[in-house]
């Protein structure tokens, strides 16, 4: 009955949105950052992945990002990227605002994604601005840590993601509580919701008139809100849904 009311939701939507977090992208083989298995349980995020240890450090970062930076450049969208894809193809989606910074909606097709923490697929320096891409400069960790900027040789060559201590993009959260004030229905999938602001998102929906579905594999703090809780696998349960929704 779930699955068949998301449906309807979606189907009779007009102005749905999305909201991402880690847990879409477990299924392409990239590790969550909490619950079971996730990063932050094995290292501590304020030393590897805060703006202030980064500046006076960025080697901690580094070290970790040497595997997991490999990891995230290889996935490829699973089952549930593609799922939302579709969605927006058919008209049932607005928009994605994700909390991942790897780039698999884009490369499932999607055509209006808000990435409310960066993009893990360029690179810039603290120091000259000057852009790479990360592939390059994942390339190049097992012979340089840090890596360096191939501009002006500064050790700070930054991913451009939010680290804990920067502000989220502007522009981009600005776009995200727009969508959240007009949309009548919000999609949540692969998220804790317990990161904020990105958490305010959905509670803004609510408040402005949305319905809720919640797709995550386990229980969230907002699940009373919403009108659709489906625990589980977002790879399974988004194809589903989308196979019952018109158009």
């Amino acid at each position: 009955m779930s699955l068949e009311r998301a449906a309807e939701l979606l189907s009779a939507a007009s102005r749905a949105i999305a909201l991402t977090g880690a847990g879409i992208s477990a299924e392409s083989g990239i590790p969550t950052f909490r619950g079971d298995g996730g990063l932050w349980n094995s290292v501590d995020p304020v030393k590897v992945a805060s703006i202030d240890y980064f500046m006076t450090d960025p080697t901690a970062y580094w070290k970790v990002a040497k595997e997991r930076g490999r990891r995230v450049l290889a996935a490829k969208p699973n089952a549930g990227h593609q799922a939302l894809a579709d969605l927006e193809s058919a008209g049932h989606l607005a928009a994605v605002i994700t909390q991942n910074t790897d780039g698999l909606h884009q490369d499932s097709g999607h055509r209006r994604v808000i990435e409310l923490h960066g993009s893990g697929r360029t690179t810039s320096c603290v120091e000259c601005g000057a852009k790479e891409s990360r592939a390059a400069v994942q390339a190049r960790l097992d012979v340089e840590m840090p890596p360096r900027c191939r501009a002006c040789g500064s050790e700070f060559l930054k991913p451009d993601v939010v680290l804990f201590g920067e502000p989220m993009p502007h522009a981009a959260v600005q776009e995200a509580i727009g969508l959240a004030r007009c949309a009548d229905v919000m999609l949540v999938v692969g998220t804790s919701l317990v990161v904020h602001p990105a958490a305010e998102i959905p509670v803004l929906a609510v408040r402005s008139g949305a319905r809720m579905i919640v797709v995550n594999a386990e229980p969230t703090p907002l699940d009373g809100l919403a009108e659709v809780v489906i625990h589980g696998r977002s790879g399974e349960i988004l194809p589903a849904i989308v196979a019952l929704t018109d158009g």
